[in-house]
């Protein structure tokens, strides 16, 4: 019994000695500029005696991807070149802004005209990556991010020739004031797939 008030005696003396250290680990510890004494937001465990900051993961959708596959039928990818054409020049669209994802990456399909079949690759993968402006204009050029590795130099070349000019076509994207605030700065991934039937033997090149 003795040793048992001993015991926690000294735990209970320890125990005042570590208050200031202990206080600026518990999450009862306001953070403050007017505070005097230093202060952590967490509290990583009761083995850590040295400042405690929590790990975060970055930010779930800061980037946003889409991905546009090309093939023999079936809407929207299957639509041809020259419709495509008119309907992103504004033809054949309404003036009505851009104001939800949905509706950018819907005028990002309506830009996209795969290469003719003669100069393409079934299977082919390109992928880039960019930013918009408020005012729709691309940030800075599309950077390649991803390109089938066994695609020749010259195929992906076609295929960024592709991507370029959807994108100058497209662009600028006409958004809506909270749509032009949301998306600006913001990554954008799209990946471009080519799934259309091409002679084999081209394909394979």
């Amino acid at each position: 019994m003795r040793l048992l008030r001993v015991v926690l005696g000294v735990i209970g003396l320890a125990a005042l000695g570590m208050t200031p250290a202990a206080l600026a680990q518990t999450p009862q510890s306001q953070c403050s500029v007017l505070s005097g004494r230093p202060c952590h937001p967490s509290f990583c465990g009761v083995f850590h005696r040295g400042p405690c900051l929590p790990y975060d993961l970055p930010p779930i959708g800061e980037d946003l991807r889409l991905t546009i596959v090309s093939t023999d039928d079936g809407p929207p990818d299957n639509t041809s070149g020259a419709a495509r054409s008119d309907r992103a020049s504004g033809d054949n669209a309404d003036d009505r802004p851009l104001d939800s994802i949905r509706a950018m990456f819907a005028a990002l399909r309506a830009c996209w005209v795969p290469p003719p079949k003669d100069e393409a690759r079934h299977g082919m993968e390109y992928t880039v990556r960019f930013a918009f402006k408020r005012d729709g204009e691309i940030v800075a050029p599309p950077r390649v991010t991803y390109a089938s590795r066994d695609a020749p130099a010259d195929m992906r070349d076609i295929y960024r020739d592709a991507v370029d000019a959807a994108l100058k076509r497209c662009t600028p994207l006409h958004f809506s004031d909270g749509m032009g605030g949301a998306v600006a700065g913001r990554p954008i991934a799209v990946r471009f797939v080519d799934n259309r039937i091409i002679d084999k033997a081209k394909s394979q090149q």
